[in-house]
């Protein structure tokens, strides 16, 4: 029993580290998406700059904790930059800009290695108390600390929201003429969340590179952004709650399905067994969304394309 649970503890652990990453960087598209209706399809551009800002400046000397602010806020100040033309756009033109600049920001860090060292990207940066705390113990340790980061940033987005902040957001997401016709600058507030939703993001970017120790372009491939969306869909829409539970069953499905041939006998060679995990889970979300197209803990109301 002791060896089964010694077994059994790391991968727990590697699925909730996983899920406490993708729920952070989930959470900053919830904030855009699910509160402001801001259709931002390149979100993980904000959270390669967060990887890469904090680990290039912790190689090249910076404290970590420096690198980490440095990260966070270069991925709020990118959200700005982008923001500024594309928050007076249409929805679906801004759903295209933001997606073309995420795979500009990938080309970058692709290409320019002089800067990011391209292809064959980054490792051997600092990890928080990596001296202090024992090797075999860090991935627990990791764990702790990054659900405290997921608990402040979700405690600090319900406050937000629920302040007379939150409540315009939400005004903008059903009819933005509305908070306009009564004095507010609506776009400041969608170039405010959109900040904040990015720095989020930036922040979940320092947190998977701390996390697998290494990152390059391939990390931060266009999907990531779309598991973001699952997320927030599966969770359901304007709800934080149902984010960090829709990032736990997301992972779940992902490492649950590893075993499908163990379960059920599949006609598939190894390296076709990829491709249907994929099949098998999104067959799983569209029951999901037949059933319950809410999400998880969403309310209709709350569907940010209902009419």
């Amino acid at each position: 029993m002791t060896e089964l649970l010694g077994a059994i503890l790391p991968y727990i652990t590697t699925i909730l580290l996983f899920a406490s990453i993708y729920a952070v960087f989930a959470l900053g598209l919830n904030l855009e998406w699910g509160f402001t209706g801001l259709i931002n399809f390149g979100h993980v551009a904000f959270f390669a700059i967060g990887a890469y800002t904090t680990v290039l400046l912790n190689i090249s000397g910076c404290p970590l904790i420096i690198s980490v602010i440095a990260g966070v806020a270069l991925a709020g100040f990118f959200g700005f930059l982008l923001g500024i033309p594309t928050l007076r756009l249409r929805e679906d033109y801004l759903a295209i800009v933001t997606i073309g600049f995420s795979e500009v920001v990938r080309s970058i860090l692709l290409n320019e290695e002089w800067l990011t060292r391209g292809p064959f990207g980054v490792h051997g940066f600092d990890r928080p108390f990596q001296d202090a705390v024992p090797y075999q113990h860090y991935n627990t340790f990791l764990l702790i600390l990054f659900v405290a980061i997921l608990a402040i940033v979700y405690f600090a987005l319900e406050r937000l929201i629920q302040s007379p902040w939150g409540r315009v957001l939400k005004s903008i997401r059903e009819d933005e003429t509305v908070p306009s016709a009564l004095g507010k600058n609506v776009f400041s507030y969608k170039l405010q969340s959109l900040i904040i939703g990015s720095a989020i993001a930036g922040l979940a970017g320092t947190m998977l590179a701390f996390y697998i120790t290494y990152i390059n372009p391939c990390t931060f491939k266009p999907i990531e952004t779309f598991y973001a969306w699952i997320i927030v869909i599966l969770g359901g829409t304007a709800s934080n709650k149902g984010t960090i539970v829709g990032a736990i069953i997301l992972w779940a499905f992902f490492s649950g399905t590893k075993f499908i041939d163990r379960i059920v006998p599949v006609p598939f060679e190894s390296h076709q067994m990829g491709a249907f995990r994929m099949i098998v889970i999104g067959l799983l979300l569209m029951l999901l969304m037949m059933y319950k197209p809410e999400g998880i803990f969403g309310r209709k109301e709350e569907l940010a394309l209902s009419d």
